[in-house]
């Protein structure tokens, strides 16, 4: 799939549009931010603990991106549950998270994320043993106060959908063609207009984009939301 090599993204509390590095800067003093943090301080009755600011990201490519924050009493079963819903899900497989890659230290599900992500340290999640798919997490900043959220996870910033030229006429395209890329390992784009005039079904034929590094894989169709 061709992609732009720089996506951007919108952040959830002041809106403004930046790539995934600026994100990373930009959260840590986003005024809006610092003010939804002061409500909850003032209004919440949660218990104290540490915040963890995570940059999760696509393994082989750079389009695709999360910025989130994450309860340091959350386990990595919470994230595994995140990352299959708003990226992942299409079959049941299995997964599993480590330090170092496939040949890595495996990690058990139940540990805290206060407890695995030190400073420096990236971990592993891979879904999917036949088809993987593998996600890259690391810690950008840990903060001690109260949560802006009941849920184990609060999405700050994700990227928004990759830009792809049709293959037929350099439009933007909103589909792919299933059957060429079963068929003939090819990525054919498609707009709209050559969607409907694209003569294949056998797989499926054109089928719509989708924002999630797993497109094209294992049957994957979204639809790559956030759980909450």
């Amino acid at each position: 799939m061709s992609r732009r090599t720089q996506t951007r993204g919108d952040c959830v509390f002041c809106g403004r549009e930046m790539t995934r590095t600026g994100l990373s800067n930009h959260l840590k003093s986003c005024p809006e931010r610092q003010a939804a943090i002061a409500a909850a301080e003032e209004k919440s009755s949660a218990a104290t603990q540490p915040l963890y600011h995570l940059l999760v990201r696509a393994a082989y490519s750079s389009a695709f991106w999360l910025h989130l924050e994450m309860k340091g009493s959350a386990t990595l079963k919470d994230l595994d549950h995140y990352l299959r819903a708003i990226w992942l899900e299409c079959c049941g497989h299995l997964s599993r998270f480590s330090v170092g890659g496939w040949r890595g230290r495996e990690m058990s599900m139940s540990r805290k994320i206060e407890d695995v992500f030190g400073a420096g340290v990236e971990v592993t999640h891979i879904y999917d043993f036949g088809t993987p798919s593998t996600t890259l997490i690391a810690p950008v900043a840990v903060r001690h106060g109260k949560p802006l959220t009941g849920k184990p996870i609060y999405l700050m910033a994700r990227n928004k959908m990759p830009d792809v030229a049709c293959a037929e006429c350099g439009a933007a395209a909103g589909y792919y063609c299933a059957d060429c890329l079963i068929e003939l390992s090819e990525w054919v784009p498609l707009c709209e207009e050559h969607r409907d005039e694209h003569d294949h079904d056998e797989y499926g034929g054109p089928t719509p984009l989708i924002n999630s590094p797993r497109l094209g894989m294992c049957g994957y169709s979204g639809p790559a939301e956030p759980p909450y």
